[in-house]
C-alpha cells in the first residue's frame, strides 16, 4: 500500500509541476502589453486628402515576429490591395510600426476603366505610426503620419498626420 501511495504522490506531484507553469506562462500572456495580434481601429486624419473621412476604419494583424499586414473599410476606393510592414517594440507599451501600400489611379469613367487594361498604378504611401498600449494590453492609442509618393518614388500631395484608437479583437 505504501508503494501505490507513493507512486500516486510522485504522479501528482509530476501532474501540478506540469500544468503549473502552463497556468502561469496563460496568466502573463493576459496581462501582455505585446502587441501581436488582431485589432481593430479608428483613425481620424486631422489633415491631408483623407481629413474629410470620418469613418476610416483599420484592421491590423501584427506578427510575433515583428511583420503586420493593415487594410481599411476603404481599400476600394479606388481599389487598393492591404499595406504591409514592421513594428517594433519602443519602450513599455510603446510600439512603431512603419508600412507601405500601393495606391491605383482613380479613373473618370468606366470606359477609361476598360481602356486602360484595369486599374493603374498611382504611386504608394508609407505610415508611421506609434502606439501606446493600455495597461491590459487590450487597446492602444496612436498617433500617424501618412506620406505619399509617386510611381518613380518623388513625395506627391495627399500625406497627413491622424490619430487612431483600437481594441484587441478576441474571441
Amino acid at each position: 500500500m505504501s508503494k501505490t501511495l507513493a507512486m500516486l504522490a510522485a504522479f501528482s506531484i509530476a501532474l501540478v509541476a506540469g500544468v503549473f507553469p502552463t497556468l502561469c506562462l496563460a496568466e502573463s500572456a493576459k496581462s501582455s502589453d505585446d502587441l501581436a495580434g488582431a485589432w481593430r481601429g479608428k483613425v481620424q486624419f486631422t489633415s491631408g486628402a483623407f481629413a474629410d473621412l470620418k469613418d476610416l476604419e483599420y484592421m491590423y494583424a501584427f506578427a510575433a515576429g515583428g511583420t503586420m499586414t493593415e487594410s481599411s473599410n476603404y481599400d476600394a476606393v479606388p481599389p487598393v490591395p492591404p499595406a504591409y510592414g514592421v513594428w517594433k517594440k519602443t519602450g513599455p507599451r510603446t510600439y512603431e510600426a512603419k508600412y507601405q501600400f500601393y495606391q491605383t489611379k482613380a479613373v473618370a469613367s468606366a470606359d477609361e476603366l476598360i481602356k486602360g487594361g484595369g486599374w493603374q498604378p498611382g504611386g504608394y504611401g508609407t505610415i508611421t505610426e506609434r502606439f501606446t498600449l493600455s495597461a491590459d494590453g487590450n487597446s492602444f492609442d496612436a498617433k500617424l503620419t501618412l506620406e505619399m509618393f509617386d510611381n518613380h518614388g518623388k513625395s506627391a500631395a495627399g500625406g497627413g498626420e491622424a490619430t487612431a484608437s483600437g481594441t484587441r479583437i478576441r474571441f
